[in-house]
Order: structure tokens, then sequence, then C-alpha cells
């Protein structure tokens, strides 16, 4: 469902919210141009966020004409800033961190589901190959890896 601007306020809402301006009056289920120009509304297209730096967000900030037509306006804003709680650089490191945890914890998994498929190379009955057992170590270090835990896929060992 999408937003529809007054004409004369500029006041964007969506359809849902319009009619419900309107509860007395009969509206189609689509809009037609000769029903937006009864309520005196134009619609609001979308448009694309703008492009984003580290620690930003894309904000919605009403709509902007582009042309004939009314577009989302987006407004480009910092995650964070300095405050009585800490600073903007504080608040980056911690947010940074709490990605790093969690994308460690992702790895860790993947990390163990790739050991899991190799657990039956190391059974009593089987001789593990020293290719395998390098592996497997590698694997178990990769924690410990200089670029730990934002690993390319080139950082990642190879099975053999």
């Amino acid at each position: 469902m999408g937003e529809y601007r007054n004409r004369t306020t500029g006041e964007i809402k969506t359809q849902g919210a319009w009619r419900a301006d309107f509860p007395n009056t009969s509206l189609p289920r689509t809009w037609t141009a000769a029903t937006l120009d009864a309520l005196n509304l134009d619609p609001v297209l979308a448009a694309p966020k703008p492009s984003l730096g580290a620690y930003q967000v894309a904000v919605r900030n009403g709509a902007v004409q582009d042309g004939s037509n009314w577009v989302e306006a987006w407004q480009v804003q910092d995650m964070f800033t300095s405050d009585a709680d800490g600073t903007k650089a504080e608040k980056e490191a911690a947010y940074q961190a709490e990605l790093d945890a969690e994308k460690a914890a992702s790895y860790r998994s993947r990390r163990d589901d790739l050991l899991a498929e190799t657990d039956w190379t190391a059974l009593s009955d089987v001789t593990m190959s020293a290719a395998m057992t390098t592996y497997r170590q590698a694997l178990r270090d990769l924690p410990t890896h200089a670029n730990w835990p934002n690993l390319g896929d080139d950082d990642w060992p190879t099975k053999p």
C-alpha cells in the first residue's frame, strides 16, 4: 500500500490512513487519477535509498518533487552522536565489537560444521592423512588468524 501527499497541506499518509480520514465516503479499492483528484492527493513514488558510509543510516524525510511526480525523500544520518552516554567514537567501537562478535560466532559455527564433516577421518579404525590432519588443525586455528573475525574466502583452509 503506497503513500499519498495532500496537495494543499503537504501531509503524507498511507492509503489506509487517508481512508480513515474519509469515513463516510465510499472509495474504490484501486485509486485512479480521478479518485486522487477528488481527494486532492498525489501518489508518492518509491525512491532508492542513498549510498551509505560506515555507521550511517538513511531516514525518510518526507517527499520531494521530481519533475511532475512526488518521490520519497531520504536523509543520511550518522548512527551515533556524542552525548552523556559516550563519544561517537566509543559508540562506533562498541557497535563494531558487537558486529565482530556476531560474525565470530557465525564463523565458529561454520568451522565446527566443517570439522564435523571430517570427524569420521579421526575414528580409531581410519588412518587420517597428513593433509587431513593439517586441514583440521587449520580449522581449529582459525580464531587465532590475523584477520579474525574478518576472514576472506582465501583465509579458510581448503579441504583435501
